[in-house]
């Protein structure tokens, strides 16, 4: 790593060097801020020791100019006749700190430690910041994607509650990230309650928060999800779930803006935009009785279909690539590729968990997968059986009677020109894929008029 000291005094900085070479670190020294501030454009250093009283300028306005051309990187003032005001500004600019001569340099190499340990920690955040980003990007460019973004970009600045309607695994929370993040509250809060996922008598205390005393075991009060999405979205994942009594408090919120935490007589105002989801039938829960009538029309101001992954399987290309990538960078891994055949095995599934499902599939691919390229051999047994295609004609090829050996060659035709139409009709890479001589396959596609058929 290298360190630039900007100081006049040059016994200073043959001290500073001495003591920074010891730690390792390759030191660069100038006398001015011309020279500093060249030195600094075209070595990029990792740190800098900058004086505050410099021959041809101010370290102050110096400091400035640095941290104008790299921001990033952490600049220490050091002075032996400054001022507070000259500490107040120069942290006020950027400094990471300020030493005053005479310097300590067992102090100085702490410092400098401290500021590169600083630099790294802020890296590894700006890393896991992007990556989860990343997690929630909305991937797909088939026409149902399209039409779902452009919707999302024209609700997302408006108040309007919405309604997010979809099965397991097809990205709801994604949607309604994707509408807060449009929105003009993205600098705030996004808080997601998921009715489903906590016990039903504690529904209230964790949605609305609660006071010291109002039930055994609140030795103090807490906030609830509502508080912490205060100026910001509420996602209310699973809205089908929540109890009834829930629900006429949620229909408070929407209406009069406020609310009381559980076991409080106070009432508190809130400003927040209520996004809520479910996978369940909600016309016919309003029939039964198990959902508030009132409450779904206030919800469902603005409907929004989360597609499943089936109505979109161009998209699943696009999908591998995005998780493929997170997974390489989570599991510090290379990043594997799809071969057309498993792309073609992949579009042939329903997915009945969605995206879900194709997610886990891919992390599952990285932990026990070698090959860096994936062929469809390698996903047969990843592969839920369940989640493949089941027609009427697969229904009738198992269950009907017929003699074995008519049954034999039909499934041999079937899976061969399967097979062979994965590998683009190449009997010799078909042939490879499936372990058995060519002219073996070659005689066998004859026989069963598959060959013919093909060429």
């Amino acid at each position: 790593m290298k360190i630039l000291i900007i100081d006049d005094e040059k016994n200073i900085c043959l001290s500073l060097r001495g003591i920074l070479e010891d730690e390792s670190y390759a030191v660069l020294t100038e006398h001015t801020a011309r020279e500093g501030l060249a030195t600094f454009e075209s070595c990029e250093p990792e740190a800098v020791l900058l004086d505050v009283k410099l021959p041809d300028a101010n370290g102050i306005d110096t400091l400035a100019i640095l941290k104008k051309q790299n921001p990033e990187t952490p600049i220490i003032m050091i002075s032996g006749n400054s001022n507070i005001s000259d500490a107040v500004k120069a942290i006020k600019l950027g400094a990471f700190d300020f030493l005053e001569k005479p310097l300590s340099l067992p102090k100085v190499k702490i410092t400098v430690k401290k500021a590169l340990e600083f630099v790294a920690l802020s890296e590894q955040v700006r890393q896991i910041r992007e990556q989860s980003e990343k997690e929630w990007e909305m991937i797909g460019e088939s026409p149902v994607m399209l039409e779902l973004k452009n919707i999302i970009k024209r609700i997302a600045p408006s108040t309007a509650k919405i309604l997010i309607r979809g099965e397991s695994g097809s990205g709801k929370e994604l949607i309604a990230r994707q509408i807060h993040t449009f929105s003009t509250r993205f600098n705030k809060a996004f808080v997601k309650f998921n009715s489903a996922a906590i016990p039903k008598e504690l529904v209230e205390s964790e949605l609305f928060g609660f006071e010291r005393g109002s039930f055994t075991g609140a030795v103090k009060g807490k906030k609830g999800k509502l508080e912490q999405a205060d100026g910001g979205t509420l996602f209310l994942d699973e809205i089908g779930d929540m109890e009834l009594s829930a629900q006429a408090k949620i229909l408070r919120v929407i209406q009069e803006g406020e609310f009381e935490r559980v076991g409080s007589n106070q009432t508190q105002r809130i400003d927040v935009r209520i996004i809520a989801a479910t996978n369940k039938d909600l016309e016919v829960m309003v029939e039964n009785g198990s959902f508030r009538e009132d409450l779904y029309y206030r919800l469902n101001v603005v409907p929004v279909t989360a597609p499943p992954l089936r109505e979109r399987s161009d998209d699943i290309p696009l999908i591998l690539e995005h998780f493929s990538k997170l997974n390489s960078f989570e599991l510090k891994a290379r990043v594997k590729r799809f071969h057309p055949s498993a792309l073609e095995y992949l579009k042939g599934h329903d997915f009945p968990g969605n995206v879900r499902e194709l997610k886990n599939l891919i992390e599952r691919i990285y932990l026990l997968c070698d090959s860096e390229t994936i062929q469809a051999y390698d996903l047969e047994n990843l592969m839920r059986p369940s989640s493949k295609k089941i027609n009427h004609a697969d229904s009738e090829f198992w269950n009907g009677t017929t003699p074995f050996v008519e049954k034999k060659q039909e499934f041999e035709r079937r899976y061969l020109s399967t097979q062979l139409s994965l590998h683009r009709n190449n009997v010799s890479k078909t042939a490879e894929a499936l372990g058995m001589q060519q002219s073996n396959l070659s005689r066998k596609l004859h026989d069963l008029g598959i060959l013919s058929s093909k060429n």
